[in-house]
């Protein structure tokens, strides 16, 4: 599979060296004789281009790896950039969403909500509002929301409440693959749409290309299930970076379930690809179901040509908690916006921590800003610790997120690698007040170029779950240590990380 995805990426960036080659040739043949006075044209060109990007408000790391690529090739570098560096880029993408109306929001539940929180904690409100602001979600009270420290506890849970849907199953997943897993939810996705529910699949092309395909859709349209891919790769173009990783299945309006379990057979540990498979999710009942609907509707009308009908949304009556547990706010990252709302918050609740902050996290490619707020988080005391795979899926990768491994261990924070097999939760908990649990990596893909869906939880008892969760987990993990099993830097081994995290937005 990762084979596969890394020639389509190879053969994305190929016209783009061809066409630095072909300049080459051009210059050195027929341009011969204006070969100075065009190489300063394209110097000055490619100065004006830098300048462009270092006064561009965009993470460090980032413009530095462009910076490289245009000063090294000038030609081929500026388009690529402006293929896949570039936020104009995603206005095809971002036309097609803002054409979308959109349920309203439930603006009584956000005022109670936001009153509420203010009279414990004001900071943390302001927080809220900020990626409210950021994302158009609004916070509500929790009503019940169910752990689940595997995928194999999720299952279950996913199945039987699809068992009982009446009215809608929307699913919205970035891998989608035969097997035990998918097969037994399109059995019962196809006994409910034979009873008039409506079922709705959305997958990434990208993130299945290699384990979905036209004829495996063209199956589930066969037992009346509705199934589109998000941005398939029928050719290169400016939006194929922006992959949808969100990971969401509602049934009715009434419980939804996400978390960074794809619909794969590793995910709940039928088969064994990198060990065991640890993986997080939850279930919500009540009104924070309302903004997984609302995030669905939104994609599914932006990019099929079968609209959701306004009356079967239109039907589902305004949920009122019938018991309180804490507060969620739901949202969704998105590569459209200039602002990246999950870095922002991770780097907000890092700023608050007063006694811990603990992440899990498959990847850790950190920009700078977020690096900085890990390190000072540890340095004035607060307890930090990053649970990581102990063995990788992607060994480039993991040898990328190993090269940020020095300076945050320095700084005091523990890195823990689980060591029965592959971890790819995401979540994190802090104080024991609020924590999140979603799709996000802590890595650049996740933090800034894909669509993600991520849900904070405050004060409320799934918390104590997902805290206990961690402390099972790392009981499992070897800490990693300086000069023990990571290497203090020497030269050559600070000349690889700084190579590698020049180039870890790529990955």
């Amino acid at each position: 599979m990762y084979v596969k995805n890394i020639i389509r990426r190879v053969l994305a960036v190929l016209p783009a060296v061809l066409l630095q080659l072909v300049w080459f040739g051009i210059l050195f043949t027929w341009l011969a004789p204006w070969a100075a006075a065009i190489d300063l044209i394209l110097s000055i060109l490619a100065f004006l281009f830098v300048l462009y990007l270092v006064t561009k408000q965009d993470e460090g790391t980032y413009k530095i790896l462009w910076l490289l690529v245009i000063l090294t090739a000038p030609l081929s570098g500026a388009v690529l950039y402006l293929l896949f560096g570039n936020k104009r880029t995603t206005r095809p993408l971002k036309k097609r969403l803002e054409q979308v109306a959109l349920p309203p929001l439930q603006k009584d539940g956000a005022r109670q909500a936001y009153e509420a929180i203010e009279a414990n904690d004001r900071r943390m409100a302001q927080t809220l509002r900020y990626i409210q602001n950021t994302t158009g979600f609004a916070p509500c009270v929790n009503a019940q929301a169910d752990y689940f420290p595997l995928g194999d506890d999720l299952f279950p849970a996913m199945l039987e409440e699809m068992k009982k849907a009446e009215k809608f199953i929307f699913a919205e997943y970035f891998i989608v693959e035969n097997g035990l897993m998918w097969d037994s939810m399109v059995e019962i996705m196809a006994e409910k749409a034979a009873q008039g529910v409506d079922v709705r699949v959305m997958y990434d092309d990208l993130g299945s290309i290699a384990t979905y395909s036209k004829e495996s859709v063209r199956c589930l349209k066969k037992k009346g299930i509705r199934c589109i891919a998000f941005n398939p790769l029928t050719f290169i173009h400016g939006t194929l970076n922006y992959r949808d990783h969100r990971k969401m299945l509602i049934i009715d309006g009434k419980t939804a379930f996400s978390g960074g379990i794809n619909l794969a057979d590793e995910y709940i540990n039928h088969v064994e690809k990198f060990g065991h498979w640890k993986d997080i999710g939850f279930r919500l009942t009540g009104p924070g179901v309302d903004n997984y609907t609302r995030m669905f509707t939104e994609f599914w009308n932006a990019f099929s040509a079968d609209p959701i009908p306004e009356e079967l949304l239109a039907g589902i009556p305004q949920t009122v908690a019938e018991q309180e547990d804490g507060y969620i706010l739901s949202y969704y990252d998105s590569p459209l916006r200039y602002r990246t709302a999950s870095n922002e918050l991770y780097i907000e609740l890092l700023s608050q921590a007063k006694d811990y902050a603990w992440f899990f996290t498959p990847y850790l490619m950190l920009g700078d800003a977020l690096t900085d707020a890990f390190v000072r988080a540890a340095r004035r005391g607060v307890d930090v610790r990053i649970i990581m795979p102990g063995v990788p899926d992607k060994k480039l990768v993991f040898r990328m997120s190993h090269s940020y491994y020095a300076i945050l261990l320095a700084a005091g924070v523990k890195i823990c690698e689980y060591t029965p097999g592959f971890v790819h939760a995401k979540g994190c908990v802090v104080d024991d007040v609020v924590g999140t649990v979603g799709t996000v990596n802590l890595d650049y893909r996740s933090l800034f170029l894909h669509f993600e869906n991520n849900s904070v939880f405050y004060r409320a008892s799934l918390l104590k779950a997902l805290k206990a969760d961690f402390l099972d987990t790392q009981a499992k993990c070897r800490e990693m240590k300086l000069g023990e099993n990571v290497k203090i830097t020497s030269f050559w081994h600070w000349l690889l990380d700084g190579i590698l995290r020049i180039f870890a937005p790529l990955c």
